[in-house]
């Protein structure tokens, strides 16, 4: 059986070992310590918010904005979702 020709030629390529253990969330400092319990906080007022219409038939927590209440606590729950997201 034929076997392949072997490059001649030697790659060597170096790397330094800090960059290639480097990840992607190397550069970023760390949140503070307010972070996660604000983007905690944020998601459960949310739900609250959501929960508070529902129970209350609509009337409550602002009757006059009607359904638009469920896009103020989805809003306010991603709100804490997307704080989350940037928490370190």
């Amino acid at each position: 059986m034929a076997e392949s020709r072997k490059s001649s030629k030697s790659h060597n390529i170096t790397v330094d070992e800090s960059e290639l253990n480097k990840g992607w969330s190397a550069d970023m400092t760390p949140s503070p310590r307010w972070w996660a319990p604000v983007s905690v906080t944020m998601m459960i007022i949310g739900l609250l918010y959501i929960i508070v219409y529902y129970i209350s038939g609509a009337k409550y927590p602002i009757g006059a904005i009607g359904n638009w209440n469920l896009g103020v606590g989805v809003g306010v729950a991603m709100v804490g979702f997307l704080m989350l997201l940037r928490w370190k």
